[in-house]
């Protein structure tokens, strides 16, 4: 009896994990340590913390197993980041195991085939901060399912803009943008824009039942001083902005991010 239970603990795992990377395209180890093996909150309590969740010991040797028996069984891949860290996402035999219990799933050869240093760091702050707040009990929508139009706003986003992340507590939603110093000119004109929009419609409804309560820069400081002289000089108040944007540039460094596996 004890084998079996086991045999059954081992297989739910295996399909917690590849329910992850169906939902985020690819994760690290210590990502899918958190997710799968902690406990997640039911509901968000006190103030949502942007900072990363690290592992415990334990977390970490269950994630490691599980993802040695995937590997032989190749329901997933893995690649190396160019960190060096270890990445998977779900395979062709994995993808077809979701499908059996229902999930839409297809291979994630294609997104860890090559990226750039800049592309990987932005996507890894985002799985970062999506899963802390899933830990925290928020509904979350990741950048892979934003990407894919499998969220609230749909392809088109809202007035043309998709977050990198959003968390959901009942009707609230936290716009969340993962931000360096640069962007491009038409880029950032578009960001203006769409913070006036953003502004105009703070306190009223964005779709039914969804009203959105704040819009976080993950950012570096340049960044932060550059958005606040711009949206001042677009004739934003300092309560105004206060009110709807919040920037936090201590949580993630966006030069030498170390983050092993």
């Amino acid at each position: 009896m004890k084998n079996s239970d086991g045999r059954r603990v081992a297989a739910d795992n295996e399909v917690r994990i590849l329910r992850a990377l169906h939902r985020f395209g690819w994760l690290r180890t210590r990502d899918l340590a958190v997710l799968v093996w902690s406990t997640w909150a039911r509901h968000p309590k006190g103030e949502l913390s942007f900072a990363q969740v690290e592992p415990t010991a334990s977390q970490l040797r269950m994630a490691q197993r599980t993802l040695r028996r995937l590997l032989e069984q190749r329901m997933v891949l893995r690649a190396t980041a160019p960190d060096g860290a270890q990445i998977y996402a779900v395979a062709e035999p994995g993808a077809r195991r979701l499908q059996d219990v229902g999930l839409p799933a297809a291979s994630g050869k294609d997104l860890v085939r090559s990226f750039s240093a800049s592309y990987y760091r932005h996507r890894c702050i985002a799985n970062a901060i999506a899963v802390a707040s899933i830990v925290q009990g928020y509904r979350v929508s990741t950048e892979r399912e934003i990407s894919r139009g499998a969220w609230a706003g749909g392809e088109s986003g809202l007035a043309g803009k998709k977050p990198d992340v959003l968390l959901r507590s009942g009707s609230a939603w936290t716009w969340v943008e993962v931000e360096r110093s640069r962007r491009n000119a038409k880029d950032y004109a578009a960001l203006l824009n769409w913070l006036d929009w953003a502004r105009s419609r703070l306190g009223r409804e964005l779709a039914v039942g969804a009203v959105l309560e704040q819009v976080v820069f993950v950012c570096t400081e340049a960044f932060e001083r550059r958005l606040r002289a711009d949206l001042a000089g677009r004739g934003w108040n300092a309560q105004d902005a206060q009110r709807l944007i919040a920037y936090k540039t201590g949580a993630y460094s966006f030069q030498n991010i170390s983050f092993g596996n």
